[in-house]
């Protein structure tokens, strides 16, 4: 997973409980990697669900609403830092459509070794189907991400998660009546 996850991941728990807070569950989870991240970095994904666990654990908070949590805190920054994916688009359902094509295409092109989720999208006359496969598993994250995204736009959407046998998750985006 790109250090940049991680880093974000420090700077939204920094924000919202405290630098010590950070420091805690770096000691708590003792990553491999000493936490210690660059953006540009790859590291193992279980370091993040370690130091999410230490989170949850210190803070009381479930681990997926953590996760969540952090997904729409991710789509701000990715906002923030990456406005050329933003530019000309006006609804959430044409961002997430554009993810997988536009998106990961580009990430692919700066980090080849980047290990992504997929996400399969099927346009619909009201709205849109997400598949999310990962073998990170990070479902929360994606609908954290998808929530972001949502308000952002302030789209009137409703999404509803439906979990799969095989382990993926469609999401269902349809417009409100």
């Amino acid at each position: 997973m790109k250090g940049m996850v991680f880093t974000e991941f420090l700077e939204m728990v920094e924000d919202k409980f405290s630098a010590d807070m950070v420091d805690d569950i770096i000691d708590d989870s003792a990553p491999p990697s000493g936490g210690a991240y660059t953006a540009v970095g790859t590291y193992d994904h279980n370091e993040l669900v370690g130091m999410v666990v230490a989170l949850s654990q210190r803070s009381g908070l479930p681990v997926p609403a953590l996760v969540h949590a952090f997904g729409v805190h991710l789509f701000g920054r990715f906002h923030a830092l990456y406005p050329a994916f933003f530019g000309g688009i006006t609804s959430a359902v044409d961002f997430l459509y554009g993810i997988e094509s536009v998106i990961h295409t580009e990430v692919r092109k700066l980090y080849p070794d980047a290990q992504l989720p997929s996400f399969d999208c099927e346009r619909l006359p009201d709205g849109l189907n997400m598949l999310y496969a990962s073998p990170r598993h990070f479902g929360d994250l994606a609908e954290g991400l998808i929530a972001g995204a949502v308000t952002h736009f302030g789209d009137p959407v409703n999404v509803t998660r439906v979990n799969l046998p095989d382990g993926a998750i469609r999401f269902e985006l349809r417009n409100k009546a």
